[in-house]
């Protein structure tokens, strides 16, 4: 029989999902991870090339991550169990007294489809919930289709956009139970 082979789904992983200090530099490589990743991405659609080094400095700089620490917020970093090193992170900031915003969800490549995604939003809502919130919003790209999958596969909506980032071109919702 010819044709596209299968693909044969990889076997989810445990993750354990602890809270970290945003300025540890644990946290401050996940987010450089991060910001590479989502950058090189935006970069190669619209412009054919990677970002470059002052690039990523220079979005480091404009997009502080200081608010995804106590009291209004929260930073959490994923470990797949038994892999060693940090894997991916999210982060938490308050908007207002019931609504908090999801920002900075990474999973590091070789990681990712072993469930690690799941796991971090399991551990937002529950962080969520913890600063006395009843719902969770996020804004992302149009290309980051698989974040836009993982999001729609846990319970986020579109909605109607809240705010006006330069990069913001979907907004989602989840209303927590």
């Amino acid at each position: 029989m010819s044709g596209t082979p299968l693909r044969t789904p990889r076997p989810a992983a445990s993750w354990t999902v602890s809270a970290l200090p945003v300025d540890d530099p644990v946290a401050v490589g996940l987010l450089r991870a991060y910001l590479v990743d989502v950058a090189d991405r935006y970069y190669r659609l619209h412009e054919g090339r990677d970002a470059t080094a002052a690039e990523i400095e220079r979005a480091l700089s404009e997009m502080n991550s200081d608010d995804l620490a106590p009291p209004d917020g929260v930073f959490l970093m994923a470990r797949r169990d038994g892999a060693g090193g940090p894997a991916g992170c999210a982060g938490l900031r308050r908007r207002d007294t019931h609504t908090v915003e999801l920002k900075r969800v990474y999973i590091e490549p070789g990681s990712r489809g072993l469930g690690g995604g799941g796991a971090l939003l399991a551990a937002v809502e529950a962080a969520a919930r913890g600063l006395g919130a009843r719902r969770i919003v996020l804004d992302t790209r149009l290309d980051l289709v698989e974040a836009r999958a993982l999001y729609a596969r846990h319970g986020y909506r579109d909605v109607a956009p809240f705010g006006d980032g330069t990069y913001a071109e979907v907004w989602m919702a989840k209303e927590l139970g």
